[in-house]
């Protein structure tokens, strides 16, 4: 126990300070830049990647295939195009002079592939630009959740999209059963939380209003250091009740099912069996001319039918005018004495 003891004690006992350890003024975190010349030498091998690229994507590729080469030859990195095989193709050489632009060529032809226009692809090759692959096919197996939830994410003519791409400073491109974001390392992780929780069916709406929130709150400098929980909304899970379906079981019978008369049957049937081909089709047409003609009729007596209506209105409008407007004037003079307001009236 002694000896354990000792050996927690003294783990620090080669230790010394670093001149980096306290220093306020260097900051850890800080990604370095290289510039040329910095590497003394060439790499001491060569590395290479491939990817192909579909059919649909092969005009495009070919008519920006030059800026993409000279913006990767700046680099020390040697790109190939190959129209036959369907492939992009990226390797080191020995003016290389950034160890990493490897992988970012590698990410480039990647996206590139993937219908990210090229002027974001080239984004990769600035330092703080990183780019994420989000495969979301395998989140749901049925194929109508899958695209209804894709397009979800995607929004009424790409708003949602829009709206997460101006919250998250990336730019995200939505193709297939992938999701290509291009930006900081912390807004990838933030876009790729959306996206998971979008496809395992969590509105993506939810996330956006708490990420205006917090970047509301990232504003106020006297709430840089403080808990932001009780000013992010906390949402309910609700579970709809669904009507369940009752299913009728069918009685158990150990006989098996009637058999159906085949075609033959029914003609035999009805006669037609024993026709000729021109007398079934003569039938045929005297069967079609009874249905025209029936139809026939029975429009006739519906437009009989309408017509009496009609005059019957008709009848009864004139009816109530004539009771309505009496027709001589010694029935108006009647009328007035009747009513007593008047007890002699001259009339012309």
């Amino acid at each position: 126990m002694s000896e354990q003891q000792e050996g927690v004690k003294n783990h620090k006992k080669y230790r010394k300070d670093k001149p980096w350890d306290n220093d306020p003024t260097i900051d850890k975190w800080k990604i370095p830049e290289i510039q040329p010349g910095e590497m003394n030498g060439s790499l001491l091998a060569e590395s290479s990647f491939a990817t192909l690229f579909p059919k649909y994507r092969e005009k495009y590729i070919q008519e920006v295939f030059g800026m993409v080469k000279k913006s990767m030859k700046d680099h020390g990195i040697r790109a190939e195009l190959n129209l036959m095989e369907g492939s992009l193709t990226v390797k080191t050489t020995n003016k290389t002079w950034d160890p990493w632009a490897i992988m970012k060529a590698r990410d480039i032809i990647k996206l590139l592939a993937r219908s990210v226009p090229v002027q974001q692809c080239l984004r990769l090759l600035e330092d703080g630009t990183f780019c994420d692959i989000i495969k979301i096919r395998s989140y749901t197996r049925n194929k109508e959740k899958f695209v209804k939830r894709r397009q979800r994410l995607i929004g009424p003519n790409g708003a949602t999209l829009k709206a997460l791409e101006l919250l998250t400073d990336c730019y995200i491109m939505v193709q297939g059963s992938t999701v290509s974001v291009i930006g900081n390392w912390k807004n990838l992780k933030t876009v790729r939380k959306v996206v998971v929780d979008t496809m395992q069916n969590v509105h993506p709406i939810y996330s956006i209003k708490e990420l205006m929130i917090k970047r509301e709150l990232s504003k106020d400098e006297n709430m840089q250091n403080e808990n932001w929980d009780r000013f992010l909304p906390h949402f309910k899970k609700q579970n709809q009740k669904r009507k369940k379906v009752i299913k009728k079981k069918k009685e158990y019978t150990p006989f098996p099912p009637e058999q159906q008369p085949r075609k033959e049957d029914l003609l035999m049937a009805s006669g037609e069996y024993f026709l000729n081909e021109k007398q079934r089709q003569q039938k045929k047409l005297e069967e079609k001319k009874k249905k025209q003609q029936l139809k026939k009729q029975q429009k006739m007596n519906q437009d009989g039918d309408q017509e009496e209506e009609q005059e019957y209105d008709q009848q009864q409008g004139e009816e109530q005018i004539q009771k309505s407007q009496p027709q001589d004037i010694e029935e108006i003079r009647e009328q007035i004495q009747k009513s007593g307001k008047l007890k002699k009236v001259k009339l012309f």
